[in-house]
């Protein structure tokens, strides 16, 4: 840190301050403070006025200001934020309000009272709500394509360009600043830091006398820590960014956060990572004090609502204004919010109301194209009164809105142990006796067209035999209708996940989504996909359900649903894919249980005249 540079910078911006503000402001002793004022008198940098008690910047000090100009700022904001769902399903974190300000805008506007305007935001989630700022601040989005699956060192890899050959504010969308801490002129590196009283989690800081940071260790007690804005100087990002790029590269990263690697550089660490590479230097990062009260990173929705009472009962958030209607309480005493799921179909998270805990389901976008909630909640309708799925305090038909109790200490079926997947079927079996009505039927000719619709013949490109494969599935298809099997309302998605073993031993099936009338097997069936059963496997579920052998009709139906099945959530992962939501080795999984199962069909004699209309397929 230049010290003398950081005096011109303070009389810069006040030339009548005393030595002992100066000291104060600088973060050193005032004797300190009283021998730099004589060494920058001596070297002409600024001049000093008895009389009124003012200084004046020489041209030396200008000069010696002029390296240090700020250039830019870069401002992250491509995360998801799920310590503020439900608030974040709707907004991102950075957009959100504190005092009626979008804490975005407010960082913005401190850095315009700088002189700062060339300012980057780097966007992921939800990235067309920052477009605004463009016109209203003219700031520059940047996206992230990765902002979904990878962490910070990625956000801050895409942004590199911003900062080489610049002095550059790196700056977190969601922190808020009591007093602006920007500056026209920045002397040296630094993190912001506020000291952390008792034990800490955060990133605790280890320090020369001088302020210069030495070392980083992830929690402590009576602390700095790292809480805040950081300045990036020309020069320590020529050194920071070759590593930051390596480790970029390094598989294992992805999940890290980019001070990780400023961790590892201060502590030496660097060869966990990068094995073998030692020849990175050290670049020169200070502490920069705050004082309390100045900086904050809300850690989730119940510290904002500490921070802003406005949070208490007026969020303006849709999820947060239905659960204090339907449960009749105000905002304020929805508590222990925590995000449970982020998918495409569904976004969920858990609260608690008066020591009970619920979970508040929210359809995500597009929602509507996949899932009929008014079919979905004529399910919940009839099967809410025997015991079978879980308590649904509310549902909407219209906007597909759920709120249901959570089962604490619940566990879900494990596929592997047979005992659970008896109670399982025996549960499947339950539904099935009941025989209950609705007006919808699953119809899985009818899915598989609707996901070829949606894959617009990507499938096609994926799958170098799909016409060949489609034309068997094709067959299936018309063997059962002519069997004119009886349906019955079945729950399609028998995922071992969607069965929870309760604490005291009773057992609830979940997420109706895709129920509908159907052939009974069918669930059977899916459920063995689903579990990734072998053929060992897939004949033991079937005895498990039906208490017995199965008839040649029944082991027909079972294993034409078994592939059809696998056929058609191949399709449903493949459009997945075509949007960007990535399963594995999913897709080859359920393709492969198509042909497969498909051949065992028509290779077994056992199946011969089987709704074959006649003629052998």
């Amino acid at each position: 840190m230049d010290r003398l540079g950081l005096l011109c910078r303070n009389i810069y911006e006040n030339n009548k301050m005393t030595q002992r503000e100066l000291a104060a402001a600088m973060d050193i002793s005032l004797g300190t403070c009283n021998h730099l004022v004589k060494e920058g008198l001596d070297q002409e940098l600024f001049s000093f006025d008895p009389v009124d008690g003012s200084y004046s910047l020489l041209k030396g000090g200008v000069d010696l200001l002029r390296n240090y100009r700020m250039d830019s700022a870069v401002i992250l904001a491509a995360g998801f934020g799920s310590r503020f769902v439900p608030l974040t399903f709707e907004t991102p974190k950075g957009l959100l309000e504190v005092y009626g300000e979008r804490m975005i805008e407010r960082q913005i506007k401190q850095l315009h009272e700088a002189g700062i305007t060339d300012i980057t935001i780097v966007v992921g989630y939800l990235k067309e709500k920052f477009e605004y700022l463009i016109d209203k601040f003219g700031v520059k989005l940047l996206y992230n394509p990765e902002y979904h699956n990878k962490n910070t060192l990625t956000t801050l890899y895409r942004a590199r360009e911003c900062f080489i050959g610049r002095n550059t504010y790196l700056l977190s969308s969601d922190n808020w600043m009591r007093n602006n801490m920007y500056h026209t002129y920045e002397c040296g590196a630094w993190y912001s830091s506020v000291y952390m009283k008792g034990e800490t989690s955060e990133w605790c800081l280890e320090t020369s006398k001088k302020g210069l940071l030495t070392g980083v260790k992830v929690g402590g007690e009576d602390s700095w820590v790292m809480y805040g804005p950081v300045f990036f100087s020309k020069e320590f990002s020529e050194k920071f960014f070759p590593v930051l790029e390596e480790y970029y590269h390094t598989p294992g990263t992805e999940q890290m956060y980019w001070e990780q690697v400023l961790a590892d550089l201060l502590n030496g660490e660097v060869d966990s990572h990068l094995p073998g590479k030692h020849h990175f230097p050290v670049p020169e990062m200070y502490i920069n004090r705050q004082p309390d009260n100045q900086v904050y990173e809300f850690e989730n929705l119940e510290e904002l609502r500490l921070f802003d009472e406005r949070y208490q009962n007026h969020s303006d958030n849709i999820a947060m204004e239905l659960i204090s209607e339907v449960l009749q309480v105000p905002e304020s005493e929805i508590t222990g919010i925590k995000c449970l799921k982020t998918g495409m179909t569904n976004k969920s998270f858990l609260f608690k109301v008066h020591g009970k805990s619920y979970i508040c389901r929210i359809p995500g976008p597009g929602t509507e194209l996949l899932i009929n909630r008014k079919q979905e909640k004529a399910v919940y309708d009839a099967v809410q009164d025997y015991g079978i799925t879980e308590h649904v305090v509310y549902m909407n038909g219209e906007t597909g809105y759920k709120i249901s109790e959570y089962y604490e200490g619940a566990r879900n079926s494990d596929p592997r142990d047979w005992d659970d997947v008896a109670r399982c079927m025996a549960l499947v079996e339950k539904l099935h006796d009941l025989k209950l009505h609705v007006d919808h039927s699953f119809d899985i000719r009818e899915r598989i067209g609707f996901y070829e619709a949606l894959c617009r013949g990507y499938e096609k490109k994926l799958f170098e035999d799909y016409p060949e494969v489609k034309s068997h599935m094709t067959t299936l298809l018309d063997r059962l209708d002519r069997l004119n099997r009886p349906k019955v309302l079945s729950h399609i998605d028998s995922v071992c996940d969607n069965f929870l073993f309760l604490p005291d031993g009773d057992l609830r099936l979940i997420d109706w989504e895709y129920s509908g009338m159907c052939d009974p097997l069918i669930d059977v069936s899916m459920c063995a996909i689903y579990s990734y059963y072998n053929d060992f496997e897939v004949e033991k579920l079937i005895k498990l359900y039906l208490h017995r052998e199965p008839t040649s009709e029944e082991r027909f139906v079972y294993y034409a649903y078994i592939a059809l099945g696998g056929f058609l959530w191949c399709l449903w992962a493949v459009y997945k894919s075509s949007v960007g939501e990535e399963f594995g080795d999913y897709t080859i999984v359920m393709y492969r249980y198509a042909k497969r199962f498909y051949k065992k069909i028509i290779t077994s004699p056992e199946f011969l005249g089987i709704g074959d209309g006649g003629t052998l397929r």
